[in-house]
């Protein structure tokens, strides 16, 4: 089983620690164009359209010229780098060692920088968004399309749950893929989310990872996500309860929250 989740838009920097080593991310495969990534991120931070190129406002444009010092700046494993809604929910700090370690062998995180990294991989906060253009390397997502199949199909066994976003799941268009959609019941009619889709996507990468199964099928899947929603309380992120179904197709997984 591999379980795909995007990057964060936020980032939390590592206060200490060694710096970066490319060589010693997972996908080994990627280094030369991570190292390629890399200097157009920070030529691209250190021209005077940084805020044009990675499609910021002024406000987050110093985040935007920090890129130019990532290769010096500590770093740290790629769960405590990356936050907000989604991994927050995730939670992979409080998860028991047995989920932890299957945490690591099924999660494969998404990244504009990195192209693709395992959740313990030591990396710097940057800012990059898939749906950037570069100068040097041109559009992120296309960049990394050409490259991550090399990688990732061969690591590609099981079922695939899809939890990213459309930038990144142009990176790589993982074969026979399960989606997770999330809607809200109001009034017995559905409506799609897209803020709280982030956190109810979080918990089903939890969910399956907390969960020794490994199920073969969407059918099976729903079942585990159906079993543990039922057997666990959840809360969104101000405290309020949530109740959760499940629902499934061929290809999809839907996530209904009350």
């Amino acid at each position: 089983m591999l379980i795909l989740l995007p990057p964060s838009e936020g980032k939390t920097a590592a206060r200490r620690g060694a710096s970066l080593r490319l060589d010693a991310l997972s996908f080994e495969g990627l280094t030369e164009a991570r190292e390629t990534m890399l200097t157009a991120t920070i030529n691209a931070a250190r021209s005077p359209a940084a805020q044009e190129i990675f499609k910021v406002s002024s406000g987050v444009l110093e985040e935007v010229r920090a890129n130019v010092a990532l290769p010096e700046v500590p770093a740290a494993p790629a769960w405590a780098t990356y936050t907000g809604v989604l991994y927050d929910a995730f939670g992979y700090a409080s998860l028991d060692a047995a989920a932890k370690r299957r945490a690591g062998r099924r999660v494969v995180l998404f990244s504009a920088l990195f192209g693709a990294l395992r959740l313990n991989d030591r990396i710097p906060a940057y800012r990059l968004s898939g749906s950037v253009s570069l100068p040097d390397v041109g559009a992120v997502s296309a960049y990394w399309a050409q490259r991550l199949g090399e990688v990732l199909d061969p690591v590609a066994r099981g079922l695939i749950v899809d939890c990213r976003s459309s930038a990144y799941a142009a990176m790589w268009r993982a074969p026979d893929a399960v989606g997770v959609r999330v809607f809200r019941d109001v009034g017995g009619s559905r409506k799609v989310v897209t803020h709280m889709a982030k956190h109810s996507r979080g918990l089903v990468a939890r969910a399956l990872s907390e969960r020794s199964d490994e199920p073969r099928t969407v059918a099976e899947l729903a079942s585990v996500l159906s079993d543990y929603f039922a057997s666990t309380p959840v809360h969104t992120a101000t405290g309020a309860p949530v109740a959760i179904s499940i629902e499934h197709t061929d290809h999809t997984i839907d996530v209904i929250t009350d």
